[in-house]
């Protein structure tokens, strides 16, 4: 895979990720139980976090060092859900372009090398974006689809 095919994977689950929720209602986004307690907004809010994350992984990894441990995933997710709970939907939407479009723009500077073969940066990309984005579109879907939204 080189830059461009890895872009465009990215892009097309990205796409189907934000058709998910298109056309609903702030209160409708704002509605726990798409997954466990989770609203819409949650959701996005978690996306964000890991592409940050991914942001901030990316550049320890094409050094060759490892990435920080956060005490388990479950409790990290736990946590900045909590912390990006009480943020305006407005403003979770807001964070969600923003670190995409810089997520992007970094990958875009990245030396092909480093999409050439599953390498550390690869597998990483892949799970927490184009691998990801599919889990919670999906989950959003189901979720509309049974609320007739």
């Amino acid at each position: 895979m080189d830059r461009q095919q890895l872009l465009q994977r990215i892009d097309l689950q990205w796409s189907h990720f934000l058709h998910s929720y298109a056309g609903l209602t702030e209160p409708a986004m704002e509605t726990p139980g798409v997954v466990g307690g989770w609203s819409v907004k949650d959701i996005i809010g978690h996306v964000t976090t890991w592409e940050q994350e991914t942001l901030k992984s990316l550049p320890v990894l094409m050094e060759g060092r490892r990435t920080p441990v956060y005490g388990g995933v479950d409790r990290f997710n736990a946590q900045q859900a909590a912390l990006k709970g009480s943020l305006p939907l407005d403003q979770v939407l807001s964070q969600l372009g923003d670190t995409h479009r810089r997520l992007i723009a970094f990958l875009k500077t990245v030396p092909e090398g480093h999409f050439s073969t599953e390498t550390r940066v690869r597998r990483r990309l892949r799970l927490d974006t184009y691998g990801h984005y599919p889990e919670h579109a999906q989950s959003i879907q189901a979720w509309r689809l049974a609320r007739g939204l």
